[in-house]
């Protein structure tokens, strides 16, 4: 895990439904995001994250499904959390630039 910015803890586990995530240099802002949006796919059981130490630059995340694997459901959030994110920031810049315009019409 030296370079990588996601590993997989413990990655012989067996079960392919159960796995802890390891994600490198981040925190509460994209453990929190990531969690809730998981947690809306019917087919999760179980996501939650931990930050195990204040001085560690780490969130582990834990996925535990029903039938596909946590994998795929951290897959399927992460593309999801992006296309949020996306279209948070078309809406933002679409704001801006209409509260620009307004205020050069006063």
């Amino acid at each position: 895990m030296e370079n990588r910015r996601l590993a997989v803890a413990r990655e012989e586990e067996q079960d392919d439904r159960m796995k802890t995530f390891i994600f490198k240099g981040e925190g509460h802002t994209l453990g929190n995001a990531i969690r809730t949006i998981i947690l809306k796919n019917p087919d999760v059981i179980f996501c939650g994250y931990t930050i195990p130490h204040p001085s560690e630059n780490k969130l582990h995340l834990r996925i535990e499904t029903k039938s596909i694997s946590a994998i795929d459901a951290l897959r399927e959030g992460l593309e999801q959390l992006q296309n949020l994110s996306d279209h948070i920031l078309k809406t933002f810049e679409t704001a801006v630039v209409d509260y620009k315009s307004n205020q050069m019409e006063v």
